[in-house]
Formats: C-alpha cells, sequence, structure tokens
C-alpha cells in the first residue's frame, strides 16, 4: 500500500505529509529533514503480514529522533529490522553508532529511544514485528542488536528480506501473507537468539525454526542442481535424519517438496518474455533439474500438459 508519494504534492505540503506518513507506519519520534524544504522527496510503502508488516522508504536526507519523551507515549512495542538498500545510513541506540551500508542489516528496539539519518539520497526496508510475537526478552534482542553479522544466518535473512520486497504487491495480497509473515518473524527470530549467543535459547529455538530455515535456505537455491539432502543438513548444522524429520512432522517428503519449489518456479518462467524465448531444456537447467525429460514428464504429471502446452495456453489467454 502506498503511503506517500511527494512527486505529486505542492512543496509546502511535503513535511507535513512525510509526519503523518511516518506517523501512520512507525512510532512517535521527532523528524528533521536535512534538504531544502523545495528538495524535500520521499515514498513511502507499508505492506501487512499478519501482525507484522513491511515498511519501504525512499527519501531525501532526513534524521529521526526517537526521545525519552516519544517512548512515554503510547505505541505498541515493536523491534524492526531493516535493510539499507541504498545510501549510508547513520544509527545510533543503546550507546553504539553504527554506519549502515548498502546491504547491511540494523536492528531498531523501538520501545527504546534511537536516532537515524541518512543525507542525501537513501532507503530503508523495514520488517516490523510486534515484541510479543518475537516471544524472546529484551536483553537478548538488545544484545543481538550489535552482533547480527556474527550470524551465519545473516546473509540468509538478508536475502530474504530483500526477496519479501521484490514481490511485496502480490505476496501481500496472498491468502498466505500472514502465514508468510509468521515464517518470517521466525527467521529473525533464529537470526537473533544466535547473533546474542544465547545458549539457554539457542537450540529449542534452533529447533523450532529449523523448517522455516530449511524452505528459505531452498528457496534461494532452488536453480542448484547440486541441492542434496546431506548439502542442505550440512548448511544448517542438523543430521540428514533430523532434516527428513522437521519435514516429516509438517506431513512433507524433502525431496517431493524441492521438485513442487522447482516446477512452480518453472511454470512461471517459462510465461515471461524471456521464457517464452529460451528453449525448453534451458529452462529446466535454469530451475535445476538435470534432465530436460525428467522435467517434461514431471510437469505433465503436476499440471496436466507439457511445457509447451502451458506456454500456448498462456498465450492463448
Amino acid at each position: 500500500m502506498l503511503l506517500l508519494d511527494t512527486a505529486g504534492l505542492p512543496v509546502d505540503e511535503r513535511v507535513d505529509a512525510f509526519r503523518a506518513a511516518m506517523g501512520q507506519a512507525s512510532v512517535p519520534c521527532r523528524i528533521e529533514h536535512l534538504a531544502p524544504a523545495g528538495r524535500i522527496r520521499a515514498r513511502m510503502n507499508l505492506w501487512m503480514y499478519g501482525r507484522a508488516n513491511l515498511f519501504t522508504a525512499d527519501a531525501s536526507g532526513f534524521r529521526l529522533v526517537r526521545t525519552p519523551k516519544h517512548v512515554r507515549m503510547e505505541a505498541p512495542a515493536v523491534v524492526a529490522l531493516a535493510v539499507q538498500p541504498h545510501g549510508l545510513g547513520r544509527f545510533s541506540q543503546f550507546g553504539r553508532d553504527q554506519l549502515v551500508r548498502d546491504g547491511d542489516l540494523m536492528l531498531s528496539d523501538l520501545t527504546a529511544p534511537y536516532s537515524f539519518s541518512w543525507t542525501g539520497t537513501g532507503g530503508s526496508r523495514a520488517f516490523q514485528i510486534p515484541y510479543d510475537q518475537l516471544a524472546l526478552p529484551v536483553d537478548v534482542v538488545r544484545r543481538a542488536g550489535g552482533r547480527l553479522p556474527a550470524s551465519p544466518m545473516y546473509g540468509l535473512v538478508v536475502e530474504h528480506l530483500r526477496r519479501l520486497v521484490r514481490s511485496a504487491d502480490e505476496l501481500a495480497t496472498d491468502p498466505g501473507a500472514a502465514i508468510l509473515g509468521t515464517a518470517t518473524t521466525e527467521l529473525v527470530r533464529a537470526l537473533l537468539v544466535s547473533a546474542a549467543a544465547d545458549e539457554r535459547r539457542t537450540a529449542p529455538v534452533m529447533a523450532d525454526t529449523l523448517l522455516t530455515r530449511v524452505m528459505t535456505h531452498v528457496q534461494q537455491q532452488l536453480t542448484d542442481p547440486e541441492l542434496t539432502p546431506a548439502r542442505v543438513a550440512a548448511a544448517h548444522s542438523v543430521s540428514v535424519r533430523q532434516l527428513y524429520k522437521a519435514f516429516a512432522a509438517a506431513e512433507l517428503s524433502f525431496e517431493q517438496w524441492i521438485i513442487d519449489q522447482r516446477l512452480e518456479h518453472a511454470r512461471a518462467e517459462l510465461i515471461t518474455p524471456s521464457g517464452r524465448r529460451r528453449p525448453i531444456a534451458a529452462t529446466a537447467h535454469v530451475c535445476g533439474f538435470r534432465d530436460p525429460s525428467h522435467f517434461s514428464r514431471r510437469f505433465r504429471a503436476a499440471y496436466g500438459l507439457s511445457p509447451r502446452d502451458w506456454q500456448a495456453l498462456e498465450r492463448a489467454h
């Protein structure tokens, strides 16, 4: 959902519109614009994923300051995990100062004072989670904030958030959006426990989030034909038996689930402009199938028609 696009607003209305949009998406804070009034630019979006949400902002330079007075105002208890897509951010909370570069993650505890700014033009992609849904003590969350890159799950979560942003319009309106929000929250929860190095919680949280973490990892590696159970299990420091057990508990077959995901990827790819120009065998390879004939048989069994017939059907529509 588009919250704000200053491109269509008169210059003298942009400051108030910016403040209103920020108030709708986040918690009370002071906003200081670092560009002249005539150069203030902003575009903000908010998508709901159950009780969590994804808030994106691209704007000219500004500074957000959340003071103790703001904290005392009534507001939801929220944690935000943001990835910086462009620009150089400056974040300060709990006595820690952080430069936030392209691709970096930043954790904000919105129940406490903080400041965040960028000069020039910048952007932020923040997944905001209610504290009670995250289900972690405040001390664990705050300790993790300064140690996120130390977790082996850092890259996994960065890429997941990027994918969430790229397809936000489609995903947020899907019937499974709330479930996706819960799965993303589980990934963030696992990242924070890992970064905080809290041994009391690491084992149970990792066990609880194993299926979500594996599914996210596999989705990011679908095109790799060498994506074997042994490699996936090793990437998550579990045995192949534990991997199968996690899928069985969800009444899923690990191998069949991967094939289903690859087939769905192929079905979407086949009807893109580039997919229509590409040979079927090349699409099969791009989607992680070694044998084009095996791919075609699987595709027909799953959807009742061949890959070529699927392309023709979609072209006719």
